[in-house]
């Protein structure tokens, strides 16, 4: 079910990219299937990360979580350095780096990693503390020294989107409420010290506010894009206006196949449109809060637990801020707007979810009773084992002496190997 389920959001957000970045690819100079082609390229790429993360046995998985933490934090450093991190003058967060023709986006793989390594390192760890010293503030260190050096990027929006995979980790793990009340009002202080220090960040707010009580102010200007895609809503109604023939696309609604598709989805789509997406992902979180809960092992709970409230917690914030609920984060919609880093990492989260599905004890016992399914051979992906379970060595069928005409000599003659053969019994 997790599989399908991706497979479906995948496909729709191709869809969708697809529909929403034509006009745009020929404003770029290139031809309307350009963006559609480079995020169809992505996808694949995301694909094969999907089919590898299937592949690794969970205890690998937390054996190399440290090292996947130290490549995260080396490219959170890197981006920061001029010349190598990009981004600031074209959306004013240098948040990528270019490696030819590819973009990477560090924080991406910074969000997973915080997830699969603080599930690896809480996972022997169950007793709440309030200790400075607790296992929990170590965790939540690390995880502010990542959510400074994501700020340092100018990227507000995925400094937050971290924030909410790290509390989710901390709260499966059992960390003691009163950090989590801690955590939430430190967060709290520093949105109103966001909002107060004017900007685009601050009229965000404003704009926010305006839109929850239906009072636009300035829809030419700061408020364009949120009146924008509240317009595109409005005019796909019930049914939508057709895949393909949103008007809102035609340069009027910014980022339309980034922070914004889901506007379009409701567009072309309409209500019905919308309302499958919300469903996916909220059937997405009940399979993948399901496997937690099945899982024997603490760290495939944590893993499982972290990841499915990490991606659907992100999808309901974006949809969230389109339809008016929440400020404008400006994060995307996880495994359908445009991005390629964002396509291969989510992709890789969730081939880790369905590989945590895999090993729950039901999954093992059926395929060891049953013998593995038709998708499990044709993907060629090993027999799931128990965590402590070690893979039986291959037996070697013992030789029984050589045949009686290969000897050499008379038949119980004493020859060499006949000596052998009785010296060493079997």
């Amino acid at each position: 079910m997790i599989t399908i389920v991706v497979g479906a959001l995948t496909g729709l957000g191709l869809i969708m990219v697809t529909s929403s970045s034509m006009t745009w690819s020929v404003l770029d100079g290139d031809t309307v299937w350009g963006a559609a082609g480079k995020q169809a390229a992505m996808v694949m790429v995301g694909v094969l990360a999907f089919w590898g993360a299937l592949r690794l046995r969970p205890a690998t998985i937390k054996r190399w979580s440290g090292a996947l933490l130290v490549v995260a934090f080396v490219l959170l450093l890197l981006v920061l350095i001029p010349g190598i991190g990009t981004g600031r003058e074209s959306v004013g967060s240098q948040s990528w780096i270019a490696v030819g023709p590819l973009r990477i986006q560090p924080s991406e793989i910074a969000k997973v990693a915080i997830a699969v390594w603080g599930s690896a390192y809480l996972a022997d760890r169950t007793k709440a503390s309030s200790s400075l010293d607790s296992s929990h503030f170590r965790y939540l260190g690390v995880s502010l020294c990542m959510v400074v050096l994501i700020l340092l990027q100018g990227d507000v929006g995925m400094a937050l989107a971290f924030i909410v995979v790290v509390g989710f980790v901390l709260f499966f793990a059992g960390v003691h409420p009163k950090l989590i009340v801690g955590a939430i009002g430190v967060v709290g202080v520093g949105l109103l010290l966001i909002s107060m220090r004017g900007g685009f960040r601050s009229d965000r707010f404003t704009v926010y506010f305006d839109a929850l009580f239906g009072s636009f102010q300035d829809t030419r200007g700061k408020a364009f894009q949120s009146y924008q895609g509240f317009l595109s809503l409005a005019d796909g109604s019930l049914t939508g206006v057709g895949l393909g023939q949103s008007r809102a696309k035609w340069f009027y609604l910014p980022e339309a196949k980034n922070d914004f598709i889901f506007a379009i989805i409701g567009e072309e789509l309409g209500l019905w449109g919308g309302a499958m997406v919300i469903g996916l992902f909220g059937v997405l979180a009940w399979f993948g809060l399901r496997t937690a809960q099945r899982s024997r092992n603490r760290f495939q709970c944590l893993l499982a637990a972290s990841l499915t409230a990490g991606v659907t917690a992100q999808a309901f914030i974006n949809i969230g801020y389109v339809v008016g609920l929440v400020p404008v984060t400006g994060i995307q919609l996880p495994m359908i707007s445009a991005g390629g880093t964002s396509a291969i990492i989510t992709l890789a989260a969730m081939g880790l979810l369905a590989n945590c599905a895999r090993h729950e004890p039901e999954a093992i016992s059926n395929m060891q009773n049953y013998g593995r399914s038709f998708w499990d051979r044709l993907l060629r992906l090993p027999e799931p084992m128990a965590p402590n379970a070690r893979r039986p060595k291959p037996q070697v069928r013992p030789r029984f002496g050589e045949p009686v005409t290969a000897r050499g000599g008379s038949v119980g003659a004493r020859t060499p190997a006949n000596r052998r053969r009785r010296t060493k019994p079997w």
